[in-house]
């Protein structure tokens, strides 16, 4: 692989390689979404992930990174990312829950995050979740060749303003995490803000894969970290949402590697 600007340029076999361990993610997150339920903890979660992953011949990306416990990140209400899976955590009717999941197949990582809505949610709730998704997409947009790292960093943060605006809510913006390269790593560069002016960092070529993904708040945008060293919640208690897809600069435009299966 040649290193362009310190980011990685996959070959076109390279980025399908990718594509198949973004398909490992996709699937494992359509099974969770379907077993997260009110009464289901996010411990049974993390092992239908990681059951899932082995499954289709993959190892989960996040089992053992730096220590982390779980094959999930399963972040609850206040909790913004990197929640710890647990037997004690269990879902009720009402909560929302961002579950992040990656995985290595042939080397080659995928990550991918969606928050879940659990039985009956809130407007606010949705309209959180809705905002950080339709955010993510306008960030996927802008990641085309020739335009330069910080145009899709505007584009979520343009993105998430608008949704602000429309729905008479001030989200929070979490400028501490963001999202990243990847490739035979899971996080490699470059760092990707989640807010910025237009126009800056290295320019966009085909080749590279980053992964993309904003999350907001239903208040402050101001973190703590819990004494378990890996949860990250909002400081004044407001839910958070995080939705995330690993995507490939390519000549035809943006390529969802963790996108749904082509009909």
């Amino acid at each position: 692989m040649r290193k362009r600007s310190s980011i990685e340029l996959k070959s076109p076999g390279e980025l399908q390689a990718m594509r198949a361990a973004g398909l490992v993610v996709r699937r494992s997150l359509g099974l969770l979404a379907e077993a997260a339920k009110p009464g289901v903890s996010t411990g049974e979660l993390d092992e239908l992930a990681e059951q899932t992953i082995r499954e289709a011949g993959a190892v989960p990306s996040f089992k053992g990174y730096h220590g982390f416990p779980g094959s999930i990140c399963a972040s609850v209400n206040e909790q913004i990312v990197h929640g710890i899976p647990s037997p004690q955590t269990v879902l009720a009717d009402g909560d929302l829950i961002s579950i992040d999941c990656g995985a290595i197949l042939d080397g080659w990582h995928g990550d991918s995050a969606v928050t879940l809505a659990i039985g009956e949610v809130s407007e606010a709730d949705r309209k959180l979740s809705a905002a950080t998704e339709a955010a993510m997409w306008a960030g996927i947009k802008a990641a085309v060749a020739g335009a330069k790292l910080t145009d899709i960093s505007f584009a979520v943060q343009s993105a998430a303003d608008a949704a602000s605006v429309a729905d008479g809510v001030s989200y929070g913006q979490i400028v501490e995490y963001g999202g990243h390269g990847i490739g035979r790593e899971m996080h490699m560069d470059p760092f990707l803000p989640n807010v910025g002016k237009p126009g800056k960092g290295p320019r966009l070529e085909v080749g590279m894969a980053l992964a993309i993904e904003p999350m907001l708040t239903g208040g402050t945008s101001e973190t703590v970290e819990l004494e378990d060293g890996w949860t990250v919640v909002t400081a004044d208690g407001s839910r958070a949402a995080h939705w995330e897809h690993t995507v490939a600069i390519t000549g035809d435009g943006p390529w969802v590697l963790t996108g749904p299966e082509e009909a």
